[in-house]
């Protein structure tokens, strides 16, 4: 079952003709300009969805590559320049107490979309269902000068400090979760995040 705001950009998609399995550039700029004209997003409501999941503190060859949405409280919050309360996450491999992700956040939208681009040609399959995710993990991306975006991204998780369940997001809807204004920034505003990680990689 998908969240509310998946399944509402999706039917606005099917009577514009646009099909969301689909991940030609036209369809996927589309969904992605629908989500950017969204100006608010509850994240409490998106995360009722019934299929969140609390991973169980379990990393595994069906967590890593797929996108999850949760609530989190980092452990250092208070050294931290600033910190994404609610993570848009690729989870790309275990770590110590929790895994390492690419929270899509960090980036500018600009940017975050030349990264999705180049993430989809490592998917395992062309089927954006269930069954799609990444072939990834943190030395791929980091031997690759094409996805040198995802170096602002990349952070350690502790599974203590998560806060909610996780939202796996599924496939078909990755295009619509990239550019959902549901990051939650702590210690800067949004455009200081963007234009420090745009300082990084450009």
């Amino acid at each position: 079952m998908a969240s509310y705001i998946f399944q509402k950009i999706a039917k606005y998609g099917k009577a514009d003709g646009i099909d969301q399995s689909v991940r030609q550039r036209d369809a996927r700029t589309w969904f992605r300009n629908q989500a950017l004209s969204v100006s608010n997003v509850n994240r409490n409501k998106l995360m009722q969805d019934p299929d969140a999941d609390n991973l169980h503190g379990l990393i595994d060859s069906k967590s890593i590559g797929s996108m999850y949405s949760f609530f989190y409280d980092p452990k250092n919050k208070k050294t931290l320049p600033y910190y994404d309360m609610f993570p848009l996450v690729f989870v790309i491999g275990p770590k110590p107490g929790g895994f390492l992700g690419i929270n899509l956040h960090y980036l500018p939208p600009v940017l975050r979309a030349k990264l999705m681009d180049q993430l989809y040609t490592i998917t395992n399959n062309k089927r954006f269902d269930n069954s799609t995710k990444l072939v990834v993990s943190y030395e791929l991306l980091n031997k690759a000068a094409r996805f040198r975006y995802f170096e602002p991204c990349v952070k350690h998780y502790l599974f203590d400090h998560v806060k909610s369940k996780f939202l796996r997001v599924e496939p078909k809807f990755w295009d619509t979760a990239l550019m959902l204004p549901t990051e939650k920034f702590v210690g800067a505003d949004t455009d200081t995040v963007w234009n420090k990680s745009r300082s990084q990689v450009v």
